[in-house]
């Protein structure tokens, strides 16, 4: 099982890519984590890529893509991997395609924006703990307060409607053709759910798409 999960910011790829890792024993593959891992282990890639980011400048696709096969080769992808944001734009699909890097489906998680906005705009946060509240779905005992320590709760910059929407029209212009792109590449099985409903429909639907 080898495949790439799409969907907006606040669509719930984290939940489903659990439910997905744990069904067939393969591992969640992130550019972060790899970044990471290749820095901390000091190889060739990692040292590149550790003083570029250093430099405060954005790590080149050939460089990720380098990073993706180096961890490809890692026991435990045997079995397959899930590819967590990456690739986000066609060049690094391309440079995927390019190395040779195998995938059987691309699973996107659909969710209207309206329902995207009011997701993440009513999510309100207890900084010091990271504890997190829901306006509607999960609100506070007392309105804008910490269950725990009463202090109050805040809403993240990322959260704000205004940036919500910008997060999803980036979305929407680099990361959403690449279903297109991906449809029209052989052995590649594009699949499309709703992210609507609860967690478990949503897992039920995962699973069944990747059939």
């Amino acid at each position: 099982m080898r495949l790439i999960l799409l969907g907006p910011p606040g669509a719930g790829k984290g939940t489903q890519a659990q439910v997905i890792r744990e069904k067939f024993g393969i591992p969640q593959i992130s550019t972060g984590d790899m970044l990471r891992a290749a820095r901390a282990a000091k190889t060739p890639l990692g040292i590149e890529a550790g003083r570029i980011m250093d430099a405060g400048q954005l790590v080149s696709d050939d460089i990720i893509v380098g990073l993706v096969k180096e961890r490809l080769k890692q026991p435990d992808c045997k079995p397959g991997y899930l590819f967590d944001g990456f690739p986000r734009t066609i060049p690094q699909a391309e440079a995927m395609q390019s190395a040779k890097v195998q995938l059987d489906f691309v699973l996107e998680i659909d969710v209207p924006d309206e329902e995207i906005i009011a997701r993440m705009s009513g999510r309100r946060v207890h900084s010091a703990s990271g504890r997190t509240y829901h306006v509607k779905f999960n609100p506070p005992k007392v309105e804008g307060r910490d269950d725990v320590t009463g202090e109050p709760l805040v809403q993240r910059d990322d959260d704000k409607e205004a940036t919500v929407r910008q997060r999803l029209e980036v979305y929407r212009r680099q990361t959403r053709p690449l279903i297109d792109y991906y449809s029209k590449v052989a052995g590649v099985k594009c699949r499309r759910i709703s992210g609507l409903g609860k967690v478990d429909e949503i897992s039920q639907r995962a699973l069944a798409a990747l059939t």
